[in-house]
């Protein structure tokens, strides 16, 4: 069979352009898409929670001042007293028997010395008159003088006994909510009894303790000292108390960082907090989560959590630069709101952060750049 040349220059012309073909780049890949925020610089509110204890503001133990019988308890246990409200009744027999035992004898010690003194005038008339000895005379002036200190000593146990009779009535020395009774009715007390007859405590206003790393109160006071925190008032900050439930107590409180005492053992500062508790509904011993709200911090960013990133030197973003290339900066991290961080800085306004498709993305290479949250964005941030 007999190829003509037309023929073998179009087979090699084939096999010229498939060779070529082989050999050429492949197309260069499209920039990855990544998930983008805006940082814009606000004020944010500072806040810190910490687990705290509520504690009455005043405290009065009420015990028994004299021994007798409990006759009567005359309050309702948990209920609100005024100072001088009757709570108690002690047996007053032995009492009022020791007060009139103690009248008899101011009155024995009256006349004995009424006696006396008139004795004492005779004889200095005597002595004057040169009837009586001298020394008969001193011994009836001291005799009067002896009868009338008994007076006061007799004046003195009568009233005393007087007001032992007042204390077979208890009342309470403060306004407050008087707590359970220790003691029922035929008791025997005494003043030398361990536990009282009940307490009485202010819980209107009533006091949050609680404890924060003195390294955390350095921060707050440098922040304030720059500017970068206003605190609600001088030396003060806002409390509020975070109830068991979750809910948020109405009333708001203040804390006074004036007096601070650092413990040795933790190095934290024990602080406390005055909250208004008008309707009671605050009880001493409750757990509760005390949050403070310190004030406003200026220029700060928030941005979400997944695109915070972290190597052996700290945290850091990727920025989308100029010409869409990768950046990476260092920020400083503030505190945790919810799904977000808050940067205090490393970030300038107007940074385009990268907050989904940060696995996809390397510094100084180019990217496609979408709003966070748009479905683009979402489905560059699945893997």
């Amino acid at each position: 069979m007999t190829i003509s040349p037309l023929r073998c220059a179009g087979v090699a012309w084939l096999v010229l352009a498939v060779g070529a073909c082989s050999q050429s780049a492949p197309p260069t890949p499209a920039p990855p898409e990544v998930g983008v925020v805006t940082a814009r610089a606000t004020d944010k509110p500072v806040t810190r929670d910490y687990p705290g204890r509520l504690a009455a503001t005043l405290v009065a133990q009420v015990r028994a001042r004299v021994e007798g019988i409990v006759l009567q308890r005359t309050y309702k246990e948990g209920s609100d007293v005024a100072a001088g409200d009757v709570l108690f009744k002690i047996d007053p027999a032995p009492l009022e028997a020791s007060l009139r035992q103690a009248q008899g004898q101011l009155a024995q010690a009256e006349a004995t010395a009424r006696n006396a003194r008139l004795n004492a005038t005779r004889s200095q008339e005597l002595g004057a008159k040169g009837v009586l000895a001298r020394q008969d005379v001193d011994n009836a002036v001291a005799a009067a003088a002896a009868d009338a200190a008994e007076v006061k000593a007799a004046r003195a146990n009568a009233e005393n006994a007087r007001i032992n009779l007042g204390y077979a009535t208890v009342t309470a020395p403060i306004s407050g909510r008087a707590g359970r009774a220790n003691v029922t009715q035929g008791a025997l007390v005494s003043p030398t009894d361990t536990h009282p007859l009940t307490t009485l405590q202010v819980i209107d206003p009533i006091y949050a303790n609680f404890s924060e790393p003195m390294a955390e109160v350095e921060v707050l006071r440098r922040a304030e000292q720059s500017g970068n925190l206003v605190l609600a008032a001088p030396d003060q900050a806002r409390v509020q108390i975070v109830l068991p439930d979750g809910s948020v107590y109405p009333h708001t409180g203040t804390l006074d960082f004036k007096d601070l005492a650092v413990d040795p053992t933790t190095g934290a500062v024990d602080l406390r907090a005055v909250v208004p508790n008008p309707d009671h509904s605050l009880l001493p011993g409750m757990f509760v989560t005390i949050r403070l709200t310190l004030g406003t911090r200026h220029n700060v960013f928030q941005i979400p959590q997944t695109a915070v990133l972290r190597d052996t030197q700290g945290a850091y973003v990727l920025v989308v630069g100029s010409g869409d290339t990768i950046v990476q900066k260092r920020v400083q991290l503030g505190a945790q709101r919810g799904a977000d961080w808050l940067v205090d800085g490393g970030l300038a306004d107007g940074d385009r952060v990268i907050a989904s498709g940060v696995q996809k993305a390397q510094v100084s290479e180019k990217v496609k750049p979408a709003p966070y949250g748009t479905p683009a964005a979402t489905s560059a941030g699945t893997p």
